[in-house]
């Protein structure tokens, strides 16, 4: 396992290469961590219809810039590096893109989805946690906030997001601080969903 400290507030990018279909996609994930923090000029000026063509791919999605929410991330065998418009990557995770999101080149709110990767992030005791809540009990808490939908979010806005979150009936947001040390732990599977500011959270599969 690769292990980062001080993750918290760290910036990055993703472009997720989509293979496949017509009716089932897997996106390749390549994540800037560790090699550069997104920077915005280079970003701004990436063109998902020439990657999709210079790649062969069915689509590119973009996925930043975002801004990490736990305090250590490790994860097991990352990929290979790749440069998407002289910003350098890395291969973090596979996940399964459904026609929809090819579509609309983002994935819809409040659904699951499946990420392949092993990985382990700790959230510290004494530090705040934001946690989204299904109808049937189930938690999810984030990993990253986005700057996708608004540009200016940033981490002391998350306190009070439930009053920004389109909430689908059933739903909850909270923030709280933690008590004790919270790790999540994904054995080649996450379970995530987004909100409707395309904010990520895990499910959580251990008690906290």
């Amino acid at each position: 396992m690769r292990t980062r400290d001080n993750m918290r507030g760290q910036r990055y990018g993703e472009v997720i290469v989509v293979r496949g279909g017509p009716f089932v996609f897997t996106g390749g994930v390549y994540n800037t961590l560790g090699l550069n923090n997104c920077p915005e000029k280079l970003w701004r000026a990436l063109d998902p219809r020439a990657l999709k063509k210079q790649f062969r791919a069915a689509a590119i999605v973009l996925n930043g810039p975002r801004y990490f929410v736990m305090d250590r991330s490790s994860l097991a065998n990352p990929g290979k590096t790749e440069t998407f418009g002289g910003i350098e990557t890395r291969h973090f995770a596979d996940v399964r893109v459904t026609l929809p999101t090819v579509l609309q080149g983002k994935a819809a709110p409040y659904t699951e989805n499946t990420v392949a990767r092993t990985t382990e992030y700790l959230y510290e005791k004494g530090r705040p946690i934001y946690e989204l809540i299904a109808p049937d009990g189930t938690r999810y808490v984030m990993q990253t906030y986005a700057l996708i939908v608004d540009p200016s979010l940033t981490e002391r806005d998350l306190t009070g997001l439930a009053k920004r979150l389109k909430l689908p009936a059933g739903w909850q947001y909270r923030s709280r601080v933690l008590d004790r040390d919270l790790v999540l732990r994904a054995r080649g599977t996450a379970h995530v969903v987004q909100d409707d500011l395309q904010n990520s959270y895990q499910r959580v599969t251990t008690e906290i």
